[in-house]
């Protein structure tokens, strides 16, 4: 409860949830003592799998016993998920102290929500100058409240596409503008690009860098990956080839992303051995990301059927997510709920063979577009209905053997689903 009433205290020091810019947060950190000139940072920018990236290198470092201070955003249950520290969580009681020590410093000052937990972040990753800290940018990044660090090991360029849009004029809304703001501030360290959905973005990316001093270490040129037989994939770099066990996460674009982690690990130098990486991507935790549901209310709700929740929320998440959905020899249940500033028509196109699709209301998100008119924009699509809520959606369902039910649409409806569940 002290937690949750500092939490509202703090989203009410900005008119708006979202103001780009950097003003506010440096002028905070400099109150806090610039904790930001203190941390040994991996920053990661992108549209889609930078979290996967994050979690995977995080894996691999802790296996190596390398304490880590992880910054992650949005949550998906609990806003202590963004605030890891020497490999651990944040207990409520320590949040919420974190929160109120920055807040009384602040005093009052308007700030938006995300950049005053930003800099909380920073006051207290500076208590742990020798940990790595895997900092996940927020929107684009040029303006993004991560964007204060004068120095960091590396930047990760994780997958690019069109998203959030409606923060872009009407003829500014391309790839290359995406591009720019999401690479264009990088800092001179390394800059490892991991795979793109296309060569036009990859060459965009690299044009858009070209004046940066950074070390280039780039997917295709300097490392790679193949998927081979029994379910193992190689990885190889110039330090040479490794043979890598079945990960515990599915999906091939999340091979691309462990060997992206991969990549940033081995060209920093870090004391990692290959036994490290070859335990550690068996051993990724990453929730909401094409993650199988086993058990809980809302697997029972559908017995011995199968359950993948995923978060993916713009077209080339929907793409990736049909990718692995195409493997499978099933009939393909969707149940879809989105935010309101997605391009919700293009999302959809991308998925085949859907045997039916319901839409729903994301609770708790005055953002969040209704189900309604969900189902409206999806007109098209064969067999398409709303429910109010997820029991009645999944209850709704005649599913036979060996059907699979899809949940997808939004982390914050991957939230919802995993609190429920």
């Amino acid at each position: 409860m002290r937690l949750q009433k500092i939490v509202n205290r703090l989203q009410k020091l900005h008119p708006k949830e979202i103001d780009l810019s950097l003003g506010r947060i440096k002028t905070l950190c400099k109150k806090l003592g610039t904790p930001q000139d203190k941390v040994k940072a991996i920053n990661f920018v992108g549209t889609n799998g930078k979290n996967s990236t994050i979690q995977a290198c995080y894996s691999i470092l802790k296996d190596a016993k390398i304490k880590c201070n992880v910054y992650t955003s949005p949550h998906i249950q609990k806003i202590n998920e963004r605030f890891i520290f020497n490999n651990e969580q944040l207990k409520d009681e320590e949040l919420a102290s974190l929160f109120e020590e920055v807040e009384k410093i602040n005093k009052n000052e308007p700030i938006t929500f995300f950049e005053i937990l930003t800099a909380c972040f920073f006051y207290k990753a500076a208590q742990y100058p020798n940990n790595i800290n895997l900092i996940e940018a927020g929107l684009f990044h040029r303006f993004d409240a991560t964007n204060i660090l004068k120095n960091n090991l590396a930047s990760v360029v994780c997958s690019i596409s069109k998203d959030h849009l409606d923060w872009l004029p009407e003829d500014q809304r391309t790839i290359e503008k995406i591009v720019f703001e999401k690479t264009s501030s990088l800092l001179s360290s390394n800059i490892i690009i991991s795979k793109q959905n296309s060569k036009k973005t990859t060459e965009c990316i690299k044009k858009t860098i070209c004046n940066n001093s950074s070390n280039k270490i780039i997917f295709n040129e300097d490392f790679s990956y193949s998927i081979g037989e029994n379910k193992f994939f190689y990885y190889e770099d110039k330090y040479g080839g490794l043979k890598l066990p079945s990960t515990n996460v599915i999906g091939q674009f999340q091979i691309e992303n462990i060997s992206t982690a991969i990549a940033v690990l081995r060209h920093l130098n870090i004391d990692i051995s290959d036994h490290n990486i070859k335990s550690g991507v068996t051993k990724i935790e990453n929730i909401g990301r094409l993650q199988e549901i086993k058990s809980g209310k809302i697997k029972d709700l559908i017995k011995n059927n199968q359950l993948l929740l995923d978060g993916s929320h713009n077209e080339d998440g929907a793409r990736v997510l049909n990718e692995y959905l195409q493997t499978l020899d099933c009939n393909k249940h969707f149940i879809i709920g989105m935010m309101s500033n997605k391009d919700h028509k293009k999302y959809i196109s991308y998925f085949k063979d859907i045997s039916s699709l319901t839409t729903v209301d994301i609770p708790n998100q005055p953002n969040a577009i209704s189900g309604k008119k969900l189902k409206e924009k999806f007109q098209d699509v064969f067999n398409v209905k709303y429910e109010k809520n997820i029991e009645k959606a999944i209850k709704s369902l005649s599913l036979k053997k060996n059907d699979m039910l899809i949940i997808t649409g939004s982390l914050y409806l991957a939230g919802e689903i995993l609190n429920l569940n």
